[in-house]
């Protein structure tokens, strides 16, 4: 930043201390101002409100996609399909030397 800018900034918006300057504000202004936060703090609730029902969705949703995924698992292991297939026997062929020696 430019070490001017701050100096404007200031000079445009200056800070404003409700004790030491409330002999330049108006009852209008204070008006304004009591709206202008209650305004801010409805706003507020509002966020906080949505803000609650989105993580309490997003649990719901991450939950529900855990619990699938846990029974898949679950239900896999209880498979047997592969276990009833017999393997095939090992046929062992009888070679012409084998059977001439017994």
């Amino acid at each position: 930043m430019k070490p001017g800018k701050d100096e404007k900034d200031n000079e445009f918006m200056p800070k404003l201390d409700l004790v030491r300057d409330k002999n330049k504000l108006k009852y209008s202004d204070l008006i304004y101002m009591k709206q202008a936060e209650e305004i801010a703090v409805q706003k507020a609730l509002i966020y906080k409100r949505t803000r609650t029902k989105c993580t309490i969705a997003g649990i719901s949703i991450a939950s529900v996609a855990l619990g699938i995924y846990l029974y898949t698992i679950h239900a896999v292991k209880q498979e047997t399909f592969l276990n009833d297939l017999n393997e095939p026997e090992k046929i062992i062929e009888k070679t012409n030397s084998d059977t001439n020696i017994a």
